[in-house]
């Protein structure tokens, strides 16, 4: 195996910085076929770290069977490196959220530049997957969300990714702008991984989606090492229930992250510490998978405190 990092893109800053798109570089064994190439993604918003944590998995994996390799394999750990040092969502200065201003442009401001260039950097890629944790108010399960438009396409390859469940979304709300879009529609069958919360690493989260990766893998030909059996995961178009917050207060929540709930089940309560009264108490409104749940304790009206998977399960 032939691993090399490589600096694919750089825009000069001022006060003598550097925008730097970084890649650890992977193709199989000399004399073999480089195969097909996938295009791990992470680090758009400077906030998500849960995906830097899958990265360093892989890279030890490939690194530990270099003759299982059959295939390239780039890994890209921060997308938005400005973000990632400031611990902000989108670029610094800018005022922008980094997965909005795909594909970028030439002629653009330095952010929409460098977005141009992040897109020709993984333009022609067999299969990307952009990973991206939750913000720092929700937790999510391990989850792959998809459009309608590509979900005959992108459903098979999500089955093998490991994870709990694959959301396909109603076309109306996929935003063009983002990574995702932009490479399916330039022949790049994209993967948009949501998983864990912002801030802070999930290992046990990130050690599920490594391995499905590798069992992505190889299911395409690229990996001939040992592999767990994919979880079947639940494949739902958008039978979802919102929560929200119907008053200011703490939230405590008494059910599991990722579990099964029932109609009417007690999920958390809004306190309200002044007076040491709950000013709501949060009920399933249906039988489902709790995928979402708050985790920053501060509410107010409005707030998302859950989300729940209420029907159209399909287990394939």
């Amino acid at each position: 195996m032939d691993e090399m990092e490589q600096i694919v893109s750089s825009v000069e800053l001022s006060v003598h910085e550097k925008l730097e798109l970084r890649k650890n570089h992977i193709t199989p064994l000399p004399g073999q076929d480089k195969g097909k190439r996938l295009c791990i993604v992470t680090g758009v918003h400077g906030d998500e770290l849960e995906g830097q944590y899958v990265a360093y998995r892989l890279n030890q994996e490939l690194a530990a069977h270099p003759e299982c390799l059959h295939g390239t394999v780039d890994i890209y750990p921060a997308v938005n490196p400005l973000g990632i040092n400031t611990i902000t969502r989108g670029i610094p200065l800018f005022d922008l959220d980094m997965n909005r201003i795909f594909p970028g442009n030439t002629e653009g401001p330095m952010a929409e530049f460098y977005a141009h260039k992040v897109i020709g950097e993984l333009r022609g890629a067999d299969i990307a997957v952009d990973i991206h944790a939750s913000n720092i108010f929700l937790k999510e399960l391990p989850q792959v969300r998809i459009s309608e438009e590509t979900a005959d396409a992108l459903v098979p390859l999500a089955k093998q990714l490991n994870v709990d469940f694959v959301w396909i979304h109603a076309a109306a709300t996929v935003l063009e702008s983002t990574p995702g879009h932009c490479l399916t529609w330039r022949g790049t069958r994209c993967l948009g991984v949501e998983m864990g919360v912002g801030m802070r690493l999930t290992p046990e989260y990130g050690e599920q989606l490594t391995a499905g990766i590798l069992n992505l893998m190889k299911s395409e030909g690229m990996w001939s090492g040992q592999t767990q059996p994919a979880r079947a995961p639940i494949v739902s178009r958008d039978e979802v229930a919102f929560l929200n917050a119907e008053a200011a207060g703490i939230f405590i929540p008494s059910a599991q992250h990722d579990g099964m709930v029932k109609a009417g089940q007690e999920l958390a309560v809004v306190a309200d510490p002044l007076t040491g009264t709950i000013r709501q108490r949060v009920t399933a409104p249906a039988d489902g998978l709790l995928f979402t749940l708050r985790e920053y304790p501060v509410v107010y009206p409005g707030s998302l405190l859950a989300r729940i998977l209420t029907g159209g399960f399909e287990h394939k």
